[in-house]
This record gives structure tokens, sequence and C-alpha cells, in this order.
């Protein structure tokens, strides 16, 4: 039997949890997903930068394989120190200003690539860069799951989170164009200079998160109406007050995580994060060096590699429609079983261009999609108080994955197995994963009060 909290200080009284749900998507409420997609596409061609401009760092500076792999393995590095550190800034300073500081911090840093002369330099300013990717996805997906409303909203949430893997194909296919003609630096100049035009576009047009004000800064009711009237203006009036009907943690955010109801489902997204991310980053990072060393063109290596990142799109918008009608974690848990078929298959038709391309787009699709639905999934999984460092944490977690990928493709590679024997390997972490999907309980929320106005 629910229980009925009375607020004798307050005028018509609002749960913003019910005023969001309870309606249709508002233009600010799109406006906000519409932003935060800007900003995880242009993650998602900073994410795959060192992919793409690799093999002309490789043949400029004279680098064996190996040598790259401090590249790669740095932004990693930074990717998981910004998840970790960003997460739990943006369950306390909110989370519009960890975006602003996160764009600003992987825009310049990437454009100061441009001066970079050797690995040190380089990995240094991507480790930067990667923090600043690290903070903005993890906030971009808390914000967007807390604009969210309707029955739809896991399909929103991947919605956006397709950015990502859009931004990757889309730098795909300019880095085809431009690298050959230009160099590597016109790629790093168009990766540095996209995020610091979006900034001042977010300054001005990016709002705060509702919920976070109404939990973390109730007596900003001001500023909470001014929201609520651009969303349902008809609903709100100068005497109405939003309340957040959640408790605050008397604990910090990443403790949290890991009592009930949330530890055991906490441990198991984590350890999907991480199965997930080593596969995706492995072929993210490695498939256009594995393309040319097997003969093929810069070109191709370009073209198939992004088939990858459009595979990702594809499914991350197919997944979050089949999430927001089934159960979730049984979704993400099948397509990561057909992930590891595919990679199998990669690896059995490598050399036959006709075959891997769209066996290429298909791993994509239950890789790089399944990655965009568990990203979804986190973010529904924790309350207000504490979603941004689940969501961060998650990812963090998942970055030790990240980097454990990119280094375990360098020595795959450097060993000169026999791609069958490679991608049978790579495929193994996506069997782990669906197992872990599979084993993830249901999440027991507390019973939420209903609201009930005063009356005088």
């Amino acid at each position: 039997m629910s229980k009925t909290t009375h607020l004798p200080n307050a005028h018509s009284p609002l749960d913003l949890q019910s005023f969001l749900d309870g309606r249709r998507m508002s233009r600010l409420q799109w406006r906000v997903v519409a932003l935060c997609f800007l900003i995880v596409a242009i993650d998602g061609i900073d994410i795959g930068l060192a992919a793409y401009i690799a093999p002309s760092v490789r043949r400029e500076w004279g680098l064996s394989v190996a040598q790259l792999s401090p590249i790669f393995l740095s932004a990693l590095l930074g990717m998981m120190a910004g998840s970790l550190v960003f997460g739990p800034l943006a369950d306390r300073r909110g989370r519009r200003l960890v975006l602003l500081a996160s764009v600003a911090t992987f825009g310049l840093a990437t454009l100061a690539t441009l001066f970079a002369t050797n690995v040190t330099e380089l990995s240094i300013l991507r480790f930067v860069a990667g923090a600043g990717i690290g903070g903005a996805s993890p906030a971009a997906v808390t914000l967007t799951a807390e604009y969210a409303s309707g029955k739809r909203k896991l399909s929103i949430i991947t919605l956006m989170m397709c950015g990502n893997s859009m931004g990757s194909a889309v730098g795909g296919v300019v880095a085809a164009q431009i690298i050959d003609r230009h160099g590597w630096h016109a790629m790093v100049l168009v990766g540095g200079v996209l995020p610091l035009l979006l900034l001042p576009v977010l300054w001005a047009l990016l709002p705060e998160s509702m919920r976070f004000l109404a939990l973390r800064r109730p007596h900003e009711q001001e500023r909470l109406r001014a929201l609520g009237r651009r969303i349902a203006p008809d609903d709100v009036t100068l005497q109405t007050t939003f309340v957040a009907l959640e408790t605050k943690p008397s604990r910090s955010p990443v403790r949290e995580l890991l009592v009930a109801p949330y530890a055991r489902g906490t441990l198991l997204l984590w350890a999907t994060f991480f199965m997930g991310l080593s596969v995706l980053y492995l072929m993210a990072s490695w498939l256009p060096t594995i393309i040319t060393n097997a003969g093929g063109s810069m070109r191709n290596a370009a073209l198939i590699t992004a088939l990858w990142s459009i595979g990702g799109t594809t499914g991350g918008l197919l997944l979050g429609r089949v999430m927001d009608s089934a159960k979730p974690t049984r979704v993400l848990g099948v397509a990561y079983a057909v992930a590891f078929v595919t990679v199998i298959c990669v690896g059995q038709t490598f050399g036959k261009v006709a075959m891997l391309a769209p066996l290429v787009y298909l791993a994509g699709v239950c890789i790089s999609g399944t990655q965009v639905g568990l990203n979804g999934l986190a973010a529904t999984y924790y309350p207000t108080a504490n979603r941004a460092t689940g969501v961060a944490w998650a990812t963090g977690i998942g970055r030790f994955g990240s980097m454990l990928g990119s280094s375990i493709g360098g020595i795959l590679l450097g060993s000169g197995m026999a791609y069958p024997v490679l991608f049978l390997i790579v495929g193994i972490p996506a069997l782990l994963a669906a197992c872990c999907m599979f084993a993830m309980p249901p999440l027991r929320r507390e019973p939420v009060p209903v609201l009930t106005p005063v009356t005088r």
C-alpha cells in the first residue's frame, strides 16, 4: 500500500517523474536529445580518430604496429579516468556543467594534436582528449534519460546514442576522402574544430536536468517552473512546486551502486561493459590496420570500418525499439550471442571483400549496436541521485576491457596468428557478455510514495 506524502508549505505540488512521464515529448525535450546526439556524434569522430590516422602516422614516423599501441591505450586510459571522475561530479554539480567541460576538453586536446611530433606527445594529448570523451558520453546518456518520457524511453536513449556510431561512420568516410589527399593532420583538424564550434551552441541551448534540480537544488523552483512551462505551459502556474519523490543517498554515489537492490545488477553490468567494450575497441581500433596488412587499400580499410559504425547505428535503433516492448536484458543477451557467431564468420571469410563487408556490418549491428542498448539499460537502471555515476562507472570499468582489447589486438597481429583463430579469440568476450545479460536480475525498486496536493 502506497504511502501519502503531505507538503504543507507547497502550492500545487507536482511529482516531476509523473509530470515528465505522463505526456508526449515536447520541443524542449527533443532539443535536449538532439544536442546530446551531436555531442556523442562528435565523440564518435574523436574516438575513431586514432584508428583512422594510425596507418598514416605509422608510415610518416616509421613506426611498427606494436609502437602504435600507446596511442590507442592512452586514449582509452583517459576515457576510463574521465568516466570515473566526471560521473560522480555530474551527480553532485550537474549534467550541464560536466557536458560543457568535457566537450571543451576533448576539442582543445584534439586540436593540440596538430603539434605532436612523436608517439609520447601524441599519447599524452590522446589521454587528455579521452578524459573529455569519457566524461561527455555518460553525462549525455544521463541527461537524455532524464528528459525522455513516455513508453519509448529506451528507444529515445538509443536513438541519441546512435550519434556515437554515426559520428564514427562519418569520420570514416571523411578520413577516406581527406587523409590520402591532405594527410592525417587534416583529419585531426576536423576532429578538433567540430567540438569547439558546438560549445557555444550548448552554452546557449542546453538546459540542466529538471530531475537533478528537483532532487539536488529544490530551492530553484523558478528555474524548474521556467523549464516546466516549456514542456507543458498549461499545467505549470506561478505557484507550482516541483518535487522529486526520491531519497538523497546517505552514502557516496559510488557506494550506492554496490548496495541492495543494485549490487548484483551493478556487477553484472560492469562485467558486460568490460566484455562488450573489449570486443568493440579491438575491432574498431585495429580493423583498418588488419585490412591494410592483408593487402587492402587505405580507402577500402576506411570504408569497411565505416560499415562497422553504420551497423552500430542500425543496431542501436533496432534494439532500442525491441527493448521497449520486450525484456531488455534478454534482447541484449541474444544480440551478444549472435555477435559471437558473426565475429567467428568474419575470421573465416577474411580476404574476400564481397563477403567481409556485410559480415563487418552485421558485427557492428550486434556489437556496437548492443553497446548502445547497454548504455540505455544502465541509464534506466539507477535513480536520479546516482544515475550519472552508475552510467559513468559502468563505462569506466568497461574501459579496462577497451584497453585489454586494444592491447590484445596488437599482440595478436604481431604473433602472425591465422585470422580464423584470431577472430575466434576476439569473439569469446561477446559470448561471456551474453551470459551476463541472461543472468541479470530484474530491479526491485522501493515503492514510491504518492504525492497528494494539500487542500486548504
